[in-house]
């Protein structure tokens, strides 16, 4: 992995790390959007939701699994956002998929 999740997932770049176990790591966001703004992201590196294949879309439950669980930790449950960008004209700029778990105000209409 040559990204810099995967420097993270290697130990090679510090994260402050709220989540991990064998297929995941969860981390805050150094540029945060919102007061609570944690990255969740496979271990395993698919470019984007869409290079998920089939045999692997499990790792995709396995994120709402832990973004829930998250939202409990960081007192959101009642109001966050959960999303994953496709692509360079949908603002992807890690092409090591991940989910932004974003919350802790009240969040406005995307554009």
């Amino acid at each position: 992995m040559a990204t810099l999740f995967g420097k993270i997932i290697r130990g090679e770049l510090p994260a402050d790390k709220v989540y991990e176990d064998d297929r995941l790591v969860a981390f805050k966001d150094i540029y945060p959007a919102a007061p609570v703004h944690i990255l969740i992201v496979p271990k395993k590196e698919y470019k984007d939701l869409q290079s998920i294949p089939a045999e692997d879309l499990s790792i995709v439950q396995d994120v709402v699994r832990v973004a829930q669980e998250l939202a409990r930790r960081f007192d959101i449950e009642e109001g966050y956002r959960l999303l994953t960008n496709v692509g360079e004209s949908a603002g992807q700029t890690i092409f090591h998929m991940h989910f932004h778990l974003i919350g802790g105000r009240k969040l406005g209409p995307l554009a």
